[in-house]
């Protein structure tokens, strides 16, 4: 993989694109139609697939107010609001409207990625777990940008690989490693977890593994303002 490619702005951002660049542009947005959810998502999938290795570019091009329902669709509705109090409930009065307000932030740059509401929920070990609790509506910000996510890094995943995966879970991981260890006759397991990886796992390090695969300028900006946004 070619690694330090630098995220391209997408010529509605402002910058003036290469005639080579329009002439791909064309192709691909004609490509994906986005009156067609599910094809626009395995053709993003065939895509990476076909270009392994190669950094993509002009995927937001698919997000639209249909992309936008889906990733309302799977949200948890139940969960604790964020910062701002807004539920899902609350949400929902005007659901379209809130959506092309949202699709139209996120597309145009002046989505402004809230501060996550830190809460604390005991350890067994007496100490204490920190969540975060994003609102919903970045919730929902952050499924349409997973959804373009998904479908390339899914190409890349080995089978052995459960964590955060669609259709996975930690029960079936379990089954596969004990039938590993019954058909090898292996009599013990080594369990290792980093402390605190996610709290402090430097950003240079998950913008370089992104520019190998992602360097569309709307989806690496939000992922920008998610990795700079704070905590209260």
């Amino acid at each position: 993989m070619k690694t330090g490619n630098r995220a391209r702005r997408d010529p509605a951002e402002g910058r003036e694109a290469s005639r080579v660049e329009n002439r791909w542009l064309e192709t691909w947005e004609g490509a994906l139609d986005p009156t067609n959810l599910s094809t626009n998502r395995q053709r993003i999938a065939n895509w990476a697939r076909t270009k392994r290795g190669t950094a993509l570019c002009s995927l937001h091009h698919v997000i639209d107010l249909g992309w936008m329902k889906e990733a309302y669709r799977p949200t948890r509705k139940d969960g604790a609001p964020g910062i701002d109090g807004v539920t899902a409930a609350d949400y929902e009065v005007t659901l379209e409207a809130k959506l092309l307000d949202l699709l139209d932030r996120i597309k145009s740059g002046r989505y402004h990625a809230p501060p996550v509401r830190r809460a604390y929920i005991p350890k067994a070990d007496g100490s204490q777990r920190p969540l975060g609790l994003p609102t919903f509506e970045d919730k929902v910000a952050q499924r349409a940008v997973t959804m373009v996510l998904e479908e390339i890094y899914e190409q890349d995943f080995l089978p052995c690989s459960y964590g955060f995966r669609p259709g996975r879970s930690a029960h079936q991981a379990l089954r596969t490693l004990q039938n590993g260890l019954w058909a090898k006759r292996l009599y013990w397991v080594l369990d290792i977890d980093i402390r605190k990886y996610f709290d402090s796992i430097p950003h240079s390090h998950l913008r370089a593994f992104l520019d190998q695969r992602v360097t569309d300028g709307v989806i690496r900006r939000m992922i920008d303002k998610w990795l700079k946004s704070r905590s209260r």
